[in-house]
């Protein structure tokens, strides 16, 4: 199976992700179709989130019907601003382990 892959670098405050996450979770009851890991770390210029996905039309769509809103919706609220726009970095995947999902390429 082919995946899609990508780091994005978000020029924001953690509090982004922390709201944007948690109205993104009460929304979805935490499942998104097509999202097979996500994770988030903080950095020195904001936060970095890297998405595994089932392929690039599901991300499409999640972005469009679900993250795009609410990130923008939680940015405008912590600054009053629209965001900068993120840095998107997509790569290959050349190795995927997800034991509890049941998931190895």
């Amino acid at each position: 199976m082919t995946y899609f892959a990508h780091v994005v670098d978000v020029p924001a405050p953690a509090a982004v992700y922390d709201a944007t996450h948690a109205e993104l979770l009460r929304r979805t009851g935490g499942h998104v179709d097509g999202l097979v890991v996500h994770l988030c770390r903080v950095t020195d210029a904001g936060f970095q989130v890297v998405e595994v996905w089932t392929d690039r039309a599901a991300f499409e769509k999640a972005e469009r019907e679900h993250v795009g809103p609410i990130l923008a919706e939680q940015a405008a609220a912590a600054s009053g601003a629209p965001l900068s726009p993120p840095r998107v970095e997509e790569f290959e995947l050349r190795g995927l382990a997800v034991p509890a999902a049941g998931i190895a390429t």
